[in-house]
């Protein structure tokens, strides 16, 4: 099986206490907690630039180089449903 994504900042959802909820608490799992939550996205005004930088530290974080990282987040993130165009 396919490990499923949020089509926001791409972390894994590897289970349902991490992806986000709709206004009536409902679960949505398209996208995490910390992108979507209660029917709307946290950084509304966010950009794709933006989200790549605020996910590059969290790769670092589990071991990636910082232009490893950059990296995939640019090869990623604009086919994620947030961010097509």
């Amino acid at each position: 099986m396919e490990q499923k994504l949020c089509q926001s900042c791409a972390m894994p959802l590897s289970g349902t206490e991490l992806m986000g909820t709709e206004k009536d608490g409902s679960i949505n799992s398209d996208y995490c907690k910390y992108c979507y939550s209660r029917g709307s996205f946290e950084n509304p005004d966010q950009t794709l630039e933006q989200m790549i930088d605020t996910c590059v530290p969290f790769m670092v974080e589990q071991g990636m180089d910082t232009d490893q990282a950059r990296s995939s987040l640019d090869a990623v993130l604009p086919g994620l449903k947030r961010w097509k165009k």
